[in-house]
């Protein structure tokens, strides 16, 4: 979801609502005959049999038991050293032989409910394509995560405290479910829009369209489902070398390689722990691993992702680090953990409470002030600046057009924005009444309260701090939407949370982190609702079929991820603890640990002693400002000349928030992401627009399947065993950069590093 990492806050952001400019028929009635989106015409089809079975006894089944397995499957990889994400897409491709075989030999005959006229058939006929893509909408739900573990993970892994697990339970289902009770406001203008296209939505629909669709293959060339399983197949045969040969292969810094033994060497050369100059991965995982498929990202958003990347990591973090800024040269250049004056690592448990569990002053007075990392200082201030630049961007040039489209809602305007897709779902399907979700946020609310207050207020957030908690997550859901439905990215709520909740109730941890879930998290899933009712429009689902079916799909994914996270952290001894894990344990929670130095920042030591002249950063506060007042130029220059269309590309939510996943990212994730995506959406598109069509998603997706079924081979045939790939060189899943995890300033003891004077 950042600078600190997702977990932490800063989530990459990117923007423009940028009206592509194209040509489009108009009939009468001054309707699109189809979407004004060039990439939605080249990939969607604008045909509909309303007649095709869609919640069907193979519906449930498979799309339930993808569910269960990939929320198993990603909580279980997610404390795990080596994280592993295995999206939908795995399932999607295997529940299709699945459901054909299903198809072929039950029954036909129907089942009669008892005691009711209902009745329902095991085999409704041939598997469908509307069946398909429910069943992905439930794999998706296994898959997206549950971002509440991470407060039951920090309770018993590392604050070792108690929690109720009937609190911990409704603490993971209401926060995944919150959201959805809102998600019906904004669907007439992030669903119903054809503007609003979802990017990543269409690597779903090309590849649901390859394995269904009679794909005529071209003279010497592969039909769509042919190309995908080439592509599966060379990307699973490959990935044996970085997933277990050679996992070196993921980040080559040949620069540290060099010069092996200077400091400055390695931080400017190092891939995963320093400023990546001329480092690069030769593994999927690394390009798509953590900011997603770049082949499913816009062009101009990959633009300012990278220019808001350099800047960052080769202009401002170079000038404060060795300008001494906040005393950096004590620390390492590129770290999420937090330190003391020394250059030690924060010793948390000299200023908090054991009884209460709140912040000691006088301990905290006679210890240390808490420092960062250059970057990761620095990262929380473009936080600041992404979140105005957010709301100050959308005003300026959406502005008039949320006008415009919330008067459309109440019938004051024509709607103007129909589409050939939004024109059948509303011919050939009922929409899902607006009380349905008016239901759900008066039952999350209740409960959210019970968790919240009940259980000896375990959770630490009182009621005020939940409504609070949901007002913020409303308020931000329409223009993060916007962002989100136009450049395939999401800004995240994390860090304004933390700093809100911060200010108004300091020393407490646990309420820190609880609402910045409930703010944080129930916004996300709403665009998540409405991102998946995006693609039920895309491929004509019912939109009653898919709201059940995402609904039922949270609940179950939320239950699992829940389950598997308290059986891991009751079985595995000392989890997440690597100063007493054997150095072989792969059980050391890597985005758990940064939420959990978050949780000391915003929620024990506070904005307050952080970012005030009581702390050490108070300069990082001038960043709201930059960011509410960096769009104004570029809005005026584009109305000043408007011929230049460049101009309106310029964006800087997305130049703010260009790192947004660092850490757990690092640079050679962002270059190896930037260079592929560049040569497919600019080389590509461009000299071969018909390959880029007919191929680009396929291959998107095949190349995340393949990677994701050699992963989870790997561990259940070697790894799990405790068997490791060959002892060599490229045997260590680093880039042999240890120094530039070094401090450079005189005097600084760290195990592993020379000693400076």
């Amino acid at each position: 979801m950042a600078s600190a990492t997702e977990e932490d806050g800063v989530v990459p952001q990117v923007f423009s609502v940028e009206k592509h400019e194209t040509e489009i028929k108009l009939n009468e009635d001054e309707e699109f005959d189809d979407n004004p989106i060039e990439e939605v015409r080249l990939t969607v089809s604008i045909t509909d049999d309303p007649t095709e079975p869609v919640l069907t006894f193979r519906t449930w089944v498979l799309g339930i038991a993808s569910c269960c397995i990939l929320a198993f499957l990603n909580r279980f990889f997610g404390f795990r050293q080596n994280q592993l994400n295995i999206g939908s897409v795995s399932a999607q491709i295997v529940v299709l032989p699945v459901g054909k075989l299903m198809a072929a030999t039950l029954p036909k005959t129907p089942i009669r409910i008892p005691l009711t006229p209902w009745s329902f058939s095991l085999n409704p006929g041939p598997f469908t394509l509307k069946e398909h893509v429910l069943i992905t909408i439930f794999a998706s739900c296994g898959s997206g995560g549950v971002y509440a573990v991470h407060i039951i993970t920090i309770v018993k892994a590392f604050y070792h405290k108690n929690l109720h697990p009937v609190a911990a339970l409704l603490l993971a289902q209401t926060t995944q479910l919150l959201g959805y009770g809102w998600a019906g406001l904004f669907r007439k203008y992030l669903v119903d829009s054809p503007y609003m296209w979802w990017p990543a939505n269409l690597v779903q629909v090309s590849l649901c369209r390859a394995l269904h669709d009679k794909d005529k293959r071209p003279k010497g060339g592969l039909s769509r489902l042919q190309f995908f399983f080439l592509v599966f197949s060379s990307s699973f045969a490959y990935y044996v070398f970085p997933g277990y040969i050679f996992p070196s292969l993921s980040a080559l810094s040949f620069v540290c390689w060099i010069w092996k033994d200077s400091i400055t060497a390695n931080q400017l050369g190092a891939g995963l722990n320093g400023l990546g100059i001329g480092s690069f991965g030769l593994d999927w995982s690394t390009v798509a691993g953590f900011l997603g498929s770049p082949l499913a990202t816009p062009l101009f958003a990959i633009i300012n992702v990278l220019v808001g990347f350099a800047l960052v990591l080769y202009v401002i973090v170079p000038i404060s680090y060795w300008m001494n800024a906040y005393e950096a040269k004590r620390f390492p250049i590129f770290s999420s953990n937090t330190f003391d004056h020394l250059g030690q690592t924060y010793n948390i448990s000299r200023i908090l409470n054991p009884k209460t569990f709140d912040i000691d002053l006088s301990s905290y007075n006679s210890y240390s002030k808490l420092y960062l990392s250059p970057f990761f200082a620095l990262m929380y201030g473009i936080s600041f600046a992404t979140l105005t630049a957010t709301i100050s961007h959308v005003a300026l040039f959406d502005g008039s057009d949320i006008w415009r489209m919330w008067k459309m809602t109440t019938g004051a305007v024509r709607d103007k924005f129909n589409d050939v897709h939004t024109r059948i779902m509303k011919k050939n399907y009922a929409a899902v009444p607006q009380w349905w979700f008016h239901i759900i946020l008066i039952l999350t609310v209740a409960l959210s309260i019970f968790a919240c207050e009940g259980f000896d207020a375990q959770l630490q957030l009182p009621w005020w701090g939940l409504l609070l908690a949901c007002a913020i997550a409303l308020f931000f859901t329409l223009p993060i939407g916007i962002i989100q439905a136009t450049t395939n990215q999401q800004p995240g709520l994390n860090v304004i949370t933390e700093l809100i909740i911060g200010y108004m109730y300091p020393g407490r941890p646990l309420a820190n982190v609880t609402f910045k879930t409930y703010g944080y998290i129930s916004m996300s899933q709403a665009l998540s609702f409405l991102g998946d009712f995006k693609l039920g429009h895309y491929m004509k689902i019912p939109p009653r079929s898919m709201f059940i079916v995402q609904l039922t799909g949270t609940i179950v994914s939320s239950t699992v991820y829940f389950a598997t996270a308290w059986w891991l952290l009751v079985k595995v001894d000392h989890i997440c603890d690597t100063t007493v894990l054997p150095a072989s344990s792969p059980w050391t929670c890597p985005g758990d640990d940064v939420f959990y130095s978050a949780s000391i920042i915003w929620g024990i030591v506070g904005p307050g002693k952080m970012f005030t002249n009581q702390g050490v950063y108070p300069e990082m506060n001038w960043f709201f400002l930059i960011g509410l007042l960096a769009p104004v130029p570029v809005w005026y220059f584009s109305r000043k000349f408007p011929e230049k269309k460049w101009i309106k590309l310029i964006n800087f939510p997305i130049i703010f928030g260009g790192t947004g996943y660092m850490p757990p990212a690092r640079a050679v994730h962002y270059l190896s992401w930037g260079a592929v995506g560049i040569f497919f959406n600019y080389y590509l598109f461009r000299r071969h627009k018909r390959w880029w069509a007919r191929h680009t998603y396929i291959l998107s997706g095949a190349m995340d399947a393949g990677v994701a079924f050699m992963g989870v081979f790997l561990y259940f045939a070697v790894q799990s065993s405790g068997k490791s790939g060959p002892d060599w060189w490229g045997a260590p899943s680093n880039d042999h950069c240890p120094l530039a995890k070094c401090p450079t300033a005189a005097g600084i003891e760290v195990k592993g590093c020379p000693l400076l004077h």
